[in-house]
């Protein structure tokens, strides 16, 4: 099992920065990749970027390829989302996930779920 937290969310106007923070605790979380997600009302979990484990993979979606950077810290056991340019339409509550050894990029892909959290981007 691992039990996965999400924090760092908040209101921003559009162009402003935030880093999401996923703390990982239960099993060593450095054999699991790591996936973000965000969700709107309505929709299905959307894949925004993964993480392989060592850190060597990290694919992104295309709606956030350039703005976004995912990076790991083993030793901490954390995974953070660093978000730039933020445009409004990334308005939406954002998930961490964990798949044990294989990265994927689907949100059926993933075992492990954090709550989410919510992140508003302003015009």
């Amino acid at each position: 099992q691992v039990q996965l937290k999400e924090s760092g969310g908040g209101l921003v106007q559009a162009g402003g920065s935030l880093r999401l923070s996923c703390a990982a605790s239960g099993r060593t979380s450095s054999n699991y990749a790591m996936g973000w997600f965000r969700q709107i009302p309505g929709s299905g979990r959307e894949f925004v970027a993964a993480i392989s484990r060592g850190g060597g993979t990290t694919p992104y979606a295309d709606s956030v390829k350039g703005r976004f950077t995912i990076s790991r810290d083993d030793a901490k056991n954390m995974v953070y989302l660093q978000m730039n340019s933020l445009k409004p339409e990334d308005t939406a509550v954002y998930y961490c996930a964990a798949r044990l050894y294989i990265m994927g990029v689907t949100a059926t892909e993933y075992t492990y779920w954090g709550q989410g959290t919510q992140v508003t981007v302003s015009s």
